[in-house]
């Protein structure tokens, strides 16, 4: 989790997408997103470090029928893409139910990559074995 006046001042350069996204069930996962123009479907399985995740692409027209049946909040983020290293780093900044929530992800191809993965000083609490910080769960409270 990142405090506001740790970020970078310059993340508001980078590429970013507007996600909208919303649960149809958290346990096992199903969702469905909206990121920018493009649509998904997407289940994951338990876990905190590692997940299996299969995206399924829709069309506008199927994504807002999902979401009118979605359960919880629906999760409003802008997701900034950093290069850092040989990685890049979503930032989250959330909107609407969860503003002031910021969260960095980093994807890796094996579990012992991320063990070895020094993150930036501005990242803040780490919150990679906190289900709490899952959207999963944030759909279902406010922060």
């Amino acid at each position: 989790m990142i405090e506001r006046d740790k970020l970078p001042i310059c993340y508001s350069k980078y590429p970013y997408r507007e996600i909208e996204q919303a649960y149809l069930c958290t346990e096992p996962v199903v969702r469905v997103r909206r990121s920018d123009d493009e649509y998904y479907m997407t289940y994951k399985s338990k876990g905190l470090m590692v997940r299996e995740e299969y995206n399924l692409p829709l069309t506008r027209e199927s994504y807002e029928h999902l979401l009118a049946k979605a359960d919880g909040a629906v999760i409003k983020k802008k997701r900034y893409l950093i290069p850092y290293e040989d990685r890049t780093i979503e930032l989250d900044i959330f909107e609407g139910n969860h503003e002031g929530l910021i969260l960095a992800e980093v994807e890796f191809e094996t579990e012992d990559m991320a063990n070895v993965f020094t993150a930036p000083d501005w990242f803040g609490e780490d919150v990679t074995f906190s289900s709490k910080y899952h959207n999963s769960t944030l759909s279902q409270n406010k922060l």
